[in-house]
């Protein structure tokens, strides 16, 4: 992950960052996609795989038409970019099923888990 705030500081030097991990496997996800003020106007010089939409807007979709139409638009372009979308601060029944139907790829919050040791998952063989 990078967060929108870093990669907007020096936009030469992440898009070179990210061009380079790319060439060796490596996948980036853009952090708190939405809280910058340009977040749209440098989308498309950034080779990122991920959006991570910011949970400002995630939180109160369920209450707030401003920010379900927000995570709309913000899905929409990375759809169209071939970008996949991450929803975080999913923290309720509803937001989870909002984002579905809005077709958001993935989704992270405590209604879905809380974060935890990895010690207390099961070893996957890697």
């Amino acid at each position: 992950e990078i967060t929108e705030t870093v990669a907007i500081t020096n936009l030469s030097k992440a898009r070179r960052f990210i061009t380079e991990l790319h060439d060796a496997g490596c996948l980036f996800a853009l952090d708190d996609f939405g809280s910058g003020m340009s977040s749209y106007g440098y989308l498309k010089d950034l080779p990122v795989d991920f959006l991570k939409i910011d949970g400002q807007f995630v939180q109160d979709m369920d209450k707030d038409p401003i920010s379900l139409a927000m995570i709309k638009s913000i899905n929409e372009i990375g759809q169209i970019m071939g970008k996949k979308t991450i929803a975080e601060f999913v923290g309720n029944r509803k937001i989870l099923e909002l984002l579905r139907e809005t077709r958001v790829d993935y989704a992270q919050g405590f209604y879905l888990g809380k974060p935890a040791p990895l010690e207390d998952f099961p070893h996957s063989g890697l």
